[in-house]
């Protein structure tokens, strides 16, 4: 079998299941809900826009050698206490204007990717580099695509406080 491995890092941008941080926040905000950080929020994570990592894994498909491994990311760590704040920023709240719950069971305390394989062999680069920039059309997108998410809300809440979250 002719393959090839990718792993990458935490995904951002349209189209995310609202169960996933960012677009949790976010229609949480537009739903009239706080926000929730997991824990004190230093679980760091590399942030990489969805369009960014359909390139990389089109590269790796086009460019990349059967057999091997890339890791996709794009050099954009940030702790989710850091993002949510940016998300109430961006969206005009307080940035205190969550509530802390405990933590998920398990949830670890950094991912870390190093993309310089996939940079240097295959040449592919991020284009949403602007973390700002892209949190602001993501937090577009969901505001103006809410009948994509909004029947699902209360289900995700529903689950999410069952555990505490």
């Amino acid at each position: 079998m002719k393959a090839t491995i990718s792993n990458c890092s935490n995904n951002y941008g349209p189209y995310q299941h609202i169960e996933k941080f960012i677009p949790r926040q976010i229609t949480n905000i537009l739903s009239g809900i706080r926000p929730k950080l997991y824990g004190e929020g230093k679980n760091v994570r590399d942030w990489i826009h969805t369009n960014d990592h359909s390139s990389a894994v089109w590269t790796i498909l086009t460019k990349g050698k059967i057999g091997e491994t890339y890791l996709i990311g794009a050099d954009g760590e940030k702790n989710n206490k850091e993002v949510l704040e940016a998300i109430l920023e961006a969206m005009g709240q307080p940035q205190d204007a969550y509530d802390q719950v405990k933590d998920r069971p398990g949830h670890d305390l950094r991912y870390a990717i190093d993309a310089s394989k996939l940079r240097n062999e295959l040449g592919w680069e991020p284009q949403f580099t602007d973390f700002s920039k892209g949190l602001k059309e993501t937090i577009a997108w969901y505001t103006e695509n809410q009948d994509w998410w909004k029947a699902q809300k209360e289900a995700v809440e529903a689950k999410y406080a069952k555990n505490g979250q």
